[in-house]
């Protein structure tokens, strides 16, 4: 995602519902671990998980972003997309150190779809500024419908990411070539947009007439080093995760019947030749 996409959230006021009574301080997620921009509402589900909508209107998109840096993690979200029409949107699940042209960035954005229409998760890997690395796959399913899981396992070796209990992708890191390794990166949530990029290229654009478009997260979790702190106990699951045979069994069912694009096939974007990586995956 472009950063000036990102700095065009435009600061409301913040709408605030109360919890409901009697749900325990500790599902209260959102405002203990984040901070938020835009339109971002709270309520809870009926097991006592707190919800966090996001709202994008005319005036403005809606995010939230962690108030602590990270190093390596694996890091969940539930997410319910916008039902119906939601061309022209984007909704972010994503990793980033900042807006520098050296940044570091790991996503998963899904950029809505004309009704009827299946909702693309792009995926992509940024190193130093070095990006360009988008796989993108057709959801499988109805992402509006319900809630689904959304993991991004991120170590020294790889970066998994996962869509409900499948994986889809695995990043490789090579010696040799930029990988996201020493810039801690804070985590965001964001609803924006992106019209001018998201569906069909940008020839379809978000109909406001459906507006405000809301998207609901919840069941977060951070299993992750803090920058400049321990990691926690039983980080070696993660920080040492290499995709087993039957994960690397859903990545290609993931490609062959789902991928809408793969940057690695991409001759006409990259004409002076192809990312060194893909001629060694």
């Amino acid at each position: 995602m472009a950063p000036a996409a990102r700095r065009s959230l435009a600061p409301l006021a913040l709408l605030l519902l109360s919890a409901v009574v009697g749900v325990a301080s500790a599902d209260s997620w959102l405002y203990d671990k984040f901070n938020t921009d835009g339109t971002v509402r709270t309520d809870y589900d009926a097991a006592g998980q707190q919800v966090a909508m996001l709202n994008l209107d005319q005036s403005s998109g809606a995010g939230f972003n962690s108030k602590d840096l990270y190093l390596y993690g694996e890091f969940t979200i539930q997410m319910k997309l916008i039902p119906g029409n939601s061309a022209g949107t984007v909704s972010c699940f994503y990793l980033s150190s900042g807006d520098g042209d050296d940044h570091d960035e790991i996503d998963m954005e899904f950029m809505g779809n004309s009704s009827g229409q299946p909702v693309v998760l792009n995926t992509n890997v940024w190193a130093s500024g070095d990006g360009k690395k988008e796989h993108q796959f057709d959801l499988w399913f109805d992402p509006a419908a319900d809630y689904h899981t959304y993991t991004i396992i991120w170590n020294p070796t790889n970066i998994i990411f996962k869509v409900d209990d499948k994986v889809v992708r695995c990043f490789k890191r090579y010696a040799d070539l930029p990988y996201p390794s020493s810039k801690p990166m804070a985590l965001h949530a964001t609803l924006w947009d992106g019209s001018y990029w998201a569906t069909q290229k940008g020839k379809v654009p978000i109909d406001w007439s459906g507006a405000p478009f809301v998207v609901s997260y919840k069941g977060y979790s951070a299993d992750a080093c803090v920058a400049g702190g321990a990691c926690p106990a039983g980080s070696g699951r993660w920080m040492n995760k290499q995709p087993d045979d039957a994960e690397r069994g859903t990545v290609k069912w993931a490609e062959t019947n789902y991928m809408r694009y793969d940057y690695c096939q991409d001759g006409w974007r990259f004409t002076q030749g192809l990312p060194a990586e893909c001629s060694r995956s």
